[in-house]
């Protein structure tokens, strides 16, 4: 026990994947990871993504969940943080026995990337300000906070000394939507939208009962909207090309979720679907699936 707890503590990452919402058009990502490099000179950075919408604290934790599997061990850097300048904490979570650590603000965008990570083991309110740079004013925290913090842990520093330890069960939850299933309906989300219009549900393939066929309604509606929103067949298959021409497919992504696809085509579009829209999805007759291997249309939204 106590050589492990030593090799913990004497931990040196050499990793940093960073995620945020800072975009690429003005210098905020540039000044971190130069803050990063005089810090830690040895540490390769990655950029996970710095497109995640302004503020959108719930995509950039999807994102996050969906990447952590397949990130190198080190530090996790994650910024999304419309709350900077105020009394929400800044963190660092330790994963995985030590072999990763998440760093970023206390406001749900870290939660389901420690949960896909196998829970939090450590975890401390980032105080110290030996760790971190002293800055004019309190609106860059990626920069003065965060990124110190990583480039500390790069060097050895262990997470202990960067602050106060916090119950990891106190953190703040990430919101992610649960279906709601019975025998006959799986009420589901849109989670996210990629850029060829792939539209992943907060559904795997596991969740559809199993008196379901291979072709199933969906009604997608937004959540103001009173018309009953578009409703459409959709076959389930492995691949985009194997979706007809115009027709509306449902296919296991990359991450093991359940997507709306079509063939070369944004499905986002054609079912008018936007991120936290509602998709509503039930049995559906083969034969009326392939009544037209064209399209399929149940009703139209106006």
């Amino acid at each position: 026990m106590g050589d492990s707890v030593q090799a913990t503590m004497s931990r040196r990452y050499d990793t940093i994947s960073f995620l945020s919402d800072y975009g690429t058009g003005d210098e905020f990502v540039g000044v971190v990871r130069s803050v990063i490099r005089e810090l830690a000179p040895h540490a390769t950075v990655i950029d996970l993504t710095h497109g995640i919408a302004p503020f959108d604290v719930r995509a950039g934790s999807l994102a996050l969940a969906r990447s952590i599997s397949y990130v190198a061990s080190g530090v996790v850097m994650a910024v999304v943080d419309p709350g900077v300048g105020t009394a929400r904490r800044g963190i660092g979570v330790e994963v995985a026995g030590g072999e990763g650590v998440l760093v970023g603000p206390d406001n749900g965008l870290l939660a389901p990337a420690v949960a896909m990570a196998g829970g939090a083991g450590r975890a401390v309110e980032l105080t110290n300000p030996e760790f971190r740079l002293e800055a004019p004013g309190a609106t860059f925290d990626g920069r003065d906070l965060f990124a110190p913090a990583a480039a500390h842990l790069c060097n050895g520093v262990d997470l202990s000394e960067l602050g106060p330890a916090v119950d990891a069960d106190l953190l703040f939850p990430g919101v992610v939507p649960l279906p709601q299933i019975d025998d006959s309906t799986v009420i589901a989300q849109a989670l996210w939208t990629d850029r060829f219009g792939n539209v992943q549900l907060n559904i795997g393939p596991a969740d559809l009962p199993e008196g379901f066929g291979d072709v199933v309604e969906v009604r997608c509606s937004a959540p103001t909207d009173s018309t009953g929103g578009v409703r459409r067949a959709a076959t389930r298959v492995g691949a985009f090309a194997e979706i007809s021409a115009g027709a509306i497919g449902l296919v296991v992504d990359a991450n093991g979720m359940l997507s709306l696809a079509m063939d070369r085509r944004s499905a986002a579009d054609e079912l008018a679907l936007a991120d936290g829209d509602q998709v509503v999805i039930t049995a559906l007759d083969d034969d009326a699936g392939s009544a037209s291997p064209v399209r399929v249309d149940l009703t139209t939204r106006p």
